[in-house]
């Protein structure tokens, strides 16, 4: 929004901004922030940051270093449209004061450092990222994880189990929800309303609908940016979208899934490279018209692609959502429109003329994750297949999922939980380390954080296993 720290002082004052808050990201993938008077807010702000206690953030700090500094990016500057005083929300990166350098476990750090180690390869200035980010819309969540009383239950006015109860009928049911007009799809307008309140935080949309699954299930679409940008795009996403659901007196969740027996939420990601303004994946005579830099490219996503699982699919939930029959892609194959496919090539328009909108859509990660680590883990993968010249398996334009079992078994597919894709990323990690994008500490805290989360659910006796083995 602001080319310096000048213009936003004055920003601020003429606008009679009240607020200045700033937002970073945890590791895990959550927006945290603190607020300032306007009048705190000056140049010096801008330019030298704000203190904050590092040890008290997931995944940061230990308790005796745990002074940090926050620095303010006034290119990222928005006017919160859900705030009651006129406030003004920039994005920060992370500072270490002491050793005089951007902090290394800052998720938009390594978002823009893959941006700079992709320039510094020469073979391209810039990446293209457009994510298809889904999420549930529901009215009531609930939970319990006593030791005595395990389980959880969400009411929806969409969801079909409602069915018995009365109403106007049109309910709708699992693996049904794509695309009905209303009054079936019961949230038209309050997607409009989110659409408004996204669009107001400097974030273009393409186009929202229901999604495939019951109870509330929703697609907002975003314009595709650079890297760091997209990243920054999907917290404002996620935050604009929550906040009007929750004006509207409803709750939403990016957990991949929710609901047992019905589509999951995920985060297909549209990515291209470009050079000199022009697209590299583009190939008249290629497979799809994608160039051999392109499936060299995907060649990369596929190779690293159980270890990739650890940071686009990085919680136990991402797991339920990983299997046959869902739409959810687990095989490590490329192929043009199919969505059965881990990369699909999009084939709505071909030619030399739609040459830019060329290509590819990995449809693995989903939106439990941290967007910023998410495009950069994908990038430095997609990197390392050029760098070596990787070549993709066979393309398999057919349904994946009505394989034969012997035509399945030669097709390698995604880890099957967390921990297996934590295994392989233990083993397979070098290609993120790679201009210093990642670090081993980074990786080191990811893979500690997460073993615990896989624990923690690993440990609990669930309400299933009481029908399953209570009478043995």
């Amino acid at each position: 929004m602001f080319k310096d720290a000048k213009e936003a002082v004055k920003f601020i004052k003429e606008k009679g901004i009240a607020y200045v808050d700033l937002r970073f990201s945890d590791l895990p993938g959550r927006w945290q922030h603190f607020t300032v008077p306007a009048h705190e807010a000056d140049e010096n702000f801008f330019k030298l940051g704000a203190g904050f206690d590092g040890s008290s953030i997931q995944g940061f700090q230990a308790i005796n270093e745990s002074d940090m500094l926050l620095l303010p990016d006034v290119s990222t500057a928005f006017v919160d449209p859900f705030a009651e005083h006129p406030t003004l929300v920039v994005i920060a990166d992370v500072y270490d004061p002491v050793e005089k350098k951007y902090y290394d476990k800052d998720p938009r750090g390594v978002a823009k450092r893959a941006e700079e180690y992709l320039k510094k390869t020469g073979i391209a200035d810039v990446s293209y990222w457009g994510p298809e980010i889904e999420f549930f819309i529901f009215d009531q969540v609930g939970y319990s994880i006593e030791p005595h009383n395990s389980g959880f239950w969400i009411e929806s006015e969409e969801g079909h189990w409602h069915s018995y109860e009365g109403g106007d009928g049109l309910w709708i049911r699992p693996k049904e929800g794509y695309f009905p007009a209303p009054p079936v799809d019961k949230y038209q307008d309050l997607r409009s309303e989110m659409v408004k309140n996204l669009e107001a935080t400097g974030v273009q949309v393409e186009l929202h609908h229901h999604e495939v699954a019951t109870a509330g299930q929703a697609e907002i679409d975003i314009r595709f940016d650079t890297l760091t940008r997209t990243g920054d795009n999907v917290f404002k996403y996620k935050y604009a979208v929550r906040q009007t659901a929750a004006r509207a007196g409803k709750t939403v969740t990016f957990m991949p899934k929710p609901l047992f027996g019905d589509n999951g939420s995920g985060m297909h990601t549209h990515q291209s490279l470009w050079k000199n303004g022009e697209p590299l994946f583009y190939d008249e005579k290629g497979y799809a018209e994608l160039s051999k830099l392109a499936m060299h490219y995907a060649a990369g996503l596929l190779a690293h692609g159980p270890a990739l699982a650890a940071i686009t699919n990085p919680t136990v939930n991402s797991y339920r959502r990983l299997v046959p029959g869902y739409e959810a892609p687990v095989n490590l194959i490329i192929s043009r429109r199919n969505r059965s496919a881990i990369i699909r090539i999009p084939m709505y328009f071909t030619g030399p003329k739609f040459k830019k909108s060329k290509r590819i859509e990995y449809r693995a990660p989903d939106p439990s994750g941290n967007p910023y680590l998410t495009f950069a883990a994908m990038l430095m993968a997609g990197l390392d297949g050029i760098r070596r010249e990787l070549e993709p398996p066979k393309p398999v334009d057919k349904n994946l999922y009505a394989l034969s079992a012997r035509e399945a078994r030669r097709i390698k597919t995604l880890p099957k939980s967390l921990d297996e894709a934590l295994d392989a990323l233990e083993k397979d990690h070098d290609f993120l380390l790679e201009g210093g994008v990642f670090t081993e500490a980074l990786l080191e805290e990811w893979i500690a954080m997460k073993r615990e989360e896989a624990a923690q659910v690993r440990l609990r006796t669930t309400p299933i296993e009481f029908q399953m083995y209570y009478d043995l």
